[in-house]
């Protein structure tokens, strides 16, 4: 497992890589610059960003959250006081684990197998629904290039239906293709979608 991290004092850094030292086949990175954080961590390609901010300016911590905004990785970030507002940024970012006031050598290895799992399991969640949002547009294509059919051509909606599965069928393509060129189709002609 490849870990990041991130924190500007080498000594909280060391009290991170203590924890970790438990971990087999771990390779550690610690990052101590905030300039180019973005690209350092993308050169790394690490598997978990651990972030010790200690007790960070609002602008600080606007700037990590930008960070992990752009990192598709599980982070866990530490600080050491906080208030609802950094929080409730802290899952608008996209941040796995925000621990407050919890930075000791024990408790790393368990933040950061729930750091990760909350990420994966935040990671499905985001498909699914990508995966929803696509059959409803899917879904909504369909039934826009039936109604053409039924309008422009007088068929019930089983026989719209039945003409777009047939067409789909005999030119190897799938249904939605075939709608999506129906209602192309009609707006180029002039009709309504």
């Amino acid at each position: 497992m490849r870990v990041a991290i991130v924190d500007e004092s080498a000594v909280r850094a060391s009290v991170i890589e203590e924890g970790l030292e438990v971990l087999e086949d771990c390779e550690i990175f610690v990052v101590t610059e905030r300039r180019g954080l973005v690209a350092r961590i993308a050169e790394i390609d690490p598997d978990i960003v651990l972030m010790d901010l200690g007790n960070p300016s609002r602008d600080v911590l606007e700037e990590y959250f930008t960070v992990s905004r752009a990192l598709a990785r599980p982070i866990a970030m530490f600080v050491d006081e906080s208030d609802d507002n950094a929080i409730a940024a802290s899952i608008d970012a996209g941040v796995s684990s925000y621990v407050v006031n919890g930075l000791a050598a024990h408790r790393i290895r368990p933040i950061l197998d729930l750091a990760i799992r909350r990420f994966h399991a935040f990671s499905r969640l985001q498909t699914d629904l990508a995966e929803a949002r696509n059959k409803l547009a899917e879904r909504e294509a369909i039934d826009a290039a039936k109604r053409i059919l039924m309008q422009s051509r007088g068929l019930t909606e089983p026989q719209a239906y039945s003409e777009l599965r047939k067409t789909a069928m005999n030119q190897g393509r799938r249904i939605i293709d075939i709608a999506e060129a129906v209602v192309t189709a009609s707006k180029l002609m002039g009709g309504a979608a």
